[in-house]
């Protein structure tokens, strides 16, 4: 069953806010320095939980050239010997998460960037290598490894090579096919060129393969948008994720290339996301929530058929609950409550590791109130609903007292049609789906204390 929500120009208004997108709680932006390497090694220590299976992010930071959209942590090199200097300083660094942690069976692992196939074959296979006798490998039903592809930087010969590492899903940089549009972000690639990626990866054995999309980038409008859905579809993979641009010029100096009257406003951009969902849908897909969309038959859908979906620094996931080891630089762990963050200069990054220190700058330590509020929050962007006698139940509260500014905040939401707020539930609607940003920042403590040098950092949620 496809679905088309109508959205008027006013709720636009109101709604389009800047606003988290809660992969994790609090956010990234509330770390802090004087959590530092002392208090993430004595908290490591104090939580030691050496069977239980644990999660990997391995930031390689390394382009070959710069796309003007882009808001990751990552340096624009031709010289391949950054390279191979980054790669030995995150084999030492794994080496000393390993002393720290445990052999903890390694059960869910992620390469992003940057573009992690900027390193070679050879330097990821023996990555791959030093991760695996760092942390031994779940057994292969119980894991899942993935890994960020630029498809310009892949061939069939090297689908094949990633496959035999380990790797069982592959994430795709797409963006948008449109000619206009690739060129005003400087990515050009064929849907061809892409077509043969997805299908290499299927022949090699990938269990699944996800592309990224991006909307409200410049020359995009509605039509555009559609042809790149067309194609898409006709290709299928069993993952979508659909991302709102974040124009911020100001804290990226790469995007100041981009010329901002170019780019759709608000109600243009709701339009082509709207589009995706009824497209979508229509072909199959099921609206996960947010910008992810799945197949039926993968894992993703089902965990939101089975009330099992959670969020981490990836999006969407049916692992987010465990334990998370962050290597390389700017680099999120979560480990026992507490995030901690790597240097995101790779300058101090370098020292720490060559001084035989762990590279952490900052983090935070979730205490009851933060745990509380990110189950609630979670609640909200997973499941799009809240059972309040099961929240008071679990964490000794009245929900309806403890969240008593929070509930008032989401009225004007209810009246909008957003929420449906009962006496023990509140339920996101259709139309809510959205919003569940705005919906779930009400919850947000940080926010509600009125920090709004943070909130002004975040994108807009339109």
């Amino acid at each position: 069953m496809s679905e088309t929500l109508q959205i008027d120009p006013q709720m636009l208004e109101r709604y389009d806010v800047t606003a988290p997108r809660y992969t994790s709680y609090p956010t990234a932006l509330a770390f802090h320095p004087g959590w530092d390497e002392a208090a993430y090694v004595a908290h490591v220590r104090a939580h030691r939980a050496p069977d239980e299976p644990l999660s990997m992010y391995v930031h390689v930071p390394f382009c070959h050239s710069a796309c003007f959209y882009c808001a990751c942590n990552r340096i624009i090199t031709a010289n391949r010997r950054h390279a191979e200097h980054y790669l030995e300083r995150l084999i030492r660094e794994i080496h000393a998460q390993a002393t720290l942690l445990g052999p903890r069976p390694l059960a869910q692992l992620h390469f992003g960037g940057g573009t992690p196939t900027y390193l070679d074959d050879d330097q990821l296979e023996r990555l791959m290598r030093v991760i695996g006798e760092a942390f031994p490998f779940a057994p292969v039903a119980e894991r899942e490894f993935s890994i960020e592809i630029d498809p310009r930087t892949v061939d069939p010969a090297r689908m094949r090579r990633l496959r035999g590492m380990g790797f069982s899903r592959v994430s795709l940089g797409v963006q948008d096919f449109d000619p206009a549009v690739q060129a005003a972000i400087n990515r050009i690639q064929s849907a061809e060129m892409v077509s043969q990626v997805l299908a290499a990866a299927r022949g090699e054995g990938f269990t699944s393969t996800n592309m990224d999309l991006i909307y409200g980038l410049p020359k995009q409008d509605r039509a555009r948008f559609d042809a790149t859905l067309e194609r898409i579809i006709r290709m299928r993979p069993e993952r979508l994720a659909i991302y709102n641009y974040a124009h911020l010029p100001e804290r990226f100096k790469m995007q100041r290339q981009i010329d901002a009257d170019t780019l759709p406003g608000p109600e243009e951009k709701l339009g082509i996301f709207n589009d995706a969902i009824r497209r979508l849908t229509e072909a199959g897909y099921v609206y996960i929530g947010m910008d992810h969309f799945a197949l039926p038959e993968d894992e993703l859908a089902q965990a939101l058929a089975a009330d099992t979906l959670q969020r981490n620094f990836q999006g969407y996931s049916t692992r987010g609950g465990l334990d998370l080891v962050g290597v390389g630089s700017t680099a999120i762990g979560h480990i026992a409550g507490a995030y901690s963050q790597n240097h995101h200069n790779l300058a101090a990054y370098n020292e720490a590791i060559d001084d035989g220190r762990l590279a952490v700058a900052k983090g935070y330590r979730r205490d009851a109130d933060d745990e509380l509020r990110a189950e609630v929050i979670e609640a909200v962007m997973c499941r799009s609903r809240l059972d309040f006698n099961d929240v008071s139940a679990r964490h000794g509260i009245d929900f309806a007292d403890y969240f008593a500014d929070a509930l008032a905040d989401l009225r004007p939401a209810e009246a909008d049609g957003l929420v449906v707020i009962g006496d023990d539930s509140l339920t996101v609607t259709r139309q809510g789906r959205l919003f569940l940003r705005q919906i779930a920042m009400p919850f947000d403590a940080h926010r509600r204390r009125g920090e709004s040098d943070i909130l002004r950092r975040f994108s807009r949620a339109i």
